[in-house]
């Protein structure tokens, strides 16, 4: 008897009932585009705590350090680009409520990943030597190269292993067995993410059969596959308000009214919390329909 690959179709509240205290999760997906936020907006809504948060990060770290769900930051940046320091995570950083931070060169970051993909415990590398990433990051240490290739034996930088235990990305299509393709402009690098992860749970605008994948585009975007991947979401616009090109773009107007509740007064938070965060993915989307009528009625 023979069987095809198996259906890992899930819901969000499945992806959380796999998640435990303490994990590393890295988060795909790069500032304000294409990021997994249901699934960051189901982790708020938990009882999960003492999280590793590891991303190039936007208003995933900014929602998780707000409502405390972050024990380690481990980031190259987090912006929401129109905005350039995602506010909730600027209140958090003054306030210095995230215990641990660790800040990285956006190539150190990379490299970090591709070590863990290869299961390697560091990478080498230049970027970061003379810079301040070492001085506050004095556990990241340097390795000289066995090699002499005329300029003496190099000193380089030896980047750690990010390892994650999980990973969470968001992409345009997926099968119900794990294969995805991403239809913007840039993978990002959300296949690192996956395969530096043990387990990878994955969030998508629409499951399509495997055929479909590649009917409105090149097999070359089928970014992940199904060896990467432990569960599939099908939860259509997703990553809002973050963009998800071609489907939609990043929500302007949504964002901000975030960025402003979130650098306002605790009353300011507390009210968008309850109008837009406080119910499950259902309530948040129908929350921002009514938010959108609003404003175009406005104009």
């Amino acid at each position: 008897m023979t069987t095809g690959p198996r259906d890992k179709r899930m819901s969000i509240d499945d992806v959380v009932a796999e998640l435990q205290d303490g994990m590393t999760i890295g988060i795909g997906g790069w500032g304000p585009r294409r990021k997994p936020m249901a699934l960051v907006r189901a982790i708020v809504r938990s009882d999960l705590k003492d999280l590793t948060i590891v991303s190039w990060g936007g208003a995933d770290v900014g929602l998780l350090v707000r409502a405390g769900k972050v024990r380690k930051l481990v980031y190259a940046f987090v912006s929401l680009d129109s905005v350039p320091l995602e506010p909730n995570f600027q209140k958090a950083r003054q306030e210095r409520t995230i215990p641990e931070v660790v800040e990285l060169d956006e190539g150190m970051f990379q490299t970090g990943l591709r070590a863990a993909a290869q299961r390697l415990p560091f990478l080498p590398m230049r970027a970061g030597l003379g810079s301040d990433v070492l001085v506050n990051n004095p556990d990241i240490t340097t390795v000289t190269s066995p090699y002499d290739e005329g300029v003496g034996h190099e000193e380089l930088v030896a980047v750690p292993a990010l390892r994650l235990d999980v990973a969470l990305v968001h992409l345009n299509r997926a099968d119900c067995h794990g294969n995805a393709t991403y239809l913007g402009p840039d993978p990002y690098f959300d296949d690192l993410f996956a395969m530096a992860a043990e387990r990878t749970f994955l969030s998508v605008e629409q499951v399509v059969d495997t055929a479909g994948l590649t009917v409105d585009t090149a097999v070359q975007r089928v970014l992940l596959n199904r060896m990467m991947v432990s569960g599939v979401v099908e939860t259509p616009h997703g990553a809002h308000f973050t963009s998800c090109v071609p489907d939609y773009e990043r929500d302007e107007k949504f964002q901000k009214a975030y960025a402003a509740a979130a650098a306002g007064s605790e009353e300011d938070w507390a009210a968008f919390e309850t109008r837009f965060l406080a119910g499950d993915e259902a309530a948040y989307q129908a929350a921002v329909s009514a938010f959108t009528a609003e404003q175009e009625a406005d104009r």
